[in-house]
């Protein structure tokens, strides 16, 4: 009967109501102690003591609420502390909850990382425009080579909307619903061609490096175009055409959520459907293995130079820009488990939040240089 919204779990499902005749007590100077006994491992992570809180309205369900109570882990017993008379239970929280301090933290550090990202991208896109070649070379692999900067500014392009739209996903949380979902839809396309960009680069790459023979693509530029901002708008759009609840607020949860129910920064707007969400993971995750194949392609050809120490050095540094250029770091998101779950939670919101900045640098590096080589070249 007591069950809320979420169908959150309790411990041995076990409730237990305590009342006086005299009607409602709250507020009591010395609080009421309740022991719940269980054979687990259960700490202030993972469980804590509630009441339950009955719906305002006649169809309204209700909900649990920690407000009162207090929480004491011991060996095989929880200790719930509370000032008032109801129904107590122990709530039992999901694996890798965070905690609100936790949540505050990684969502300031992933807006000030986007907004850095943003106006890096923004500059590098600038740098390339007016630093790139107007006329294609006549061979084969320069014309690889001239569409690399054409390749980096699609990229760059993709990862400007991403942070954009991450930024406006939580400040739009808060207001109309079609408004939230057109933002989610953007967000989830942006995050679906900035990845296939990241693949791009990587495919760039491959016939860079590794191909031996001269290679030349009808139209290649704009078959990537296609596949890279073509393909993932046209799956984002039919899923908001033909099934719009994919897209909406999207709630965090916290391991002191039910303490308030309007937790500003643990709502946005992003995917609601757990399939759509799956399906996202899965097409991230063979992307990143191409790139990461590629990138270990890559490696392998530079070990093959070892016997100039100073060019391979130079090529090491090379390779982790293409690290970012590729998304790589994008992978932590799988390893969300164990005791390597806070860790790679800040890990992978700094790393990724900044990714436009990183590229930014790496390129000012790689631009630089050539500017170098050119002017040594035309003294000599």
């Amino acid at each position: 009967l007591l069950q809320d919204a979420h169908n959150s779990s309790v411990l041995n499902n076990d409730v237990l109501g305590a009342f006086l005749p005299s009607g409602h007590v709250a507020g009591l100077s010395r609080p009421v102690t309740i022991q719940f006994w269980h054979d687990r491992v259960l700490d202030t992570s993972n469980a804590t003591c509630v009441f339950w809180q009955p719906g305002a309205g006649a169809g309204s369900t209700g909900s649990w609420s920690g407000a009162g109570c207090n929480t004491t882990h011991r060996e095989g017993t929880v200790i719930c502390h509370c000032d008032h008379l109801t129904y107590f239970a122990v709530l039992l929280l999901p694996a890798g909850t965070l905690s609100p301090a936790q949540l505050a933290s990684l969502t300031h550090i992933s807006t000030i990382g986007c907004s850095l990202s943003a106006a890096a991208t923004l500059c590098t896109l600038l740098l390339c425009c007016f630093s790139s070649t107007p006329c294609p070379p006549p061979s084969c692999r320069q014309r690889l080579r001239d569409n690399t900067t054409r390749i980096h500014m699609h990229l760059l392009a993709a990862l400007l909307l991403l942070n954009c739209s991450f930024l406006l996903s939580t400040p739009l949380a808060t207001g109309a619903e079609g408004l939230c979902q057109v933002t989610a839809a953007l967000l989830h396309a942006s995050l679906l061609c900035a990845l296939a960009w990241m693949a791009a680069e990587a495919f760039h790459l491959l016939l860079l490096l590794v191909k031996v023979y001269n290679i030349y693509i009808q139209h290649y530029l704009l078959k990537l175009c296609l596949f890279a901002w073509g393909l993932p708008t046209l799956a984002v759009v039919a899923a908001f055409v033909f099934k719009g609840d994919t897209y909406g607020y999207h709630t965090i949860s916290t391991s002191e959520g039910y303490r308030n129910a309007t937790i500003v920064l643990s709502a946005r707007c992003w995917l609601t459907s757990p399939p759509a969400h799956y399906t996202t993971l899965c097409y991230a995750g063979l992307i990143l293995l191409f790139n990461m194949l590629v990138l270990g392609r890559v490696a392998m050809i530079l070990r093959r130079i070892q016997r100039q120490k100073g060019q391979a050095r130079k090529d090491w540094a090379t390779v982790l820009g293409l690290t970012c250029l590729l998304g790589t770091t994008w992978g932590l998101a799988f390893f969300r488990f164990g005791i390597f779950l806070i860790p790679q939670v800040y890990l992978f919101t700094i790393l990724n939040s900044l990714q436009g900045l990183f590229i930014c640098l790496w390129y000012a590096t790689v631009h630089r240089r050539s500017k170098q080589g050119s002017v040594s070249n035309t003294s000599r």
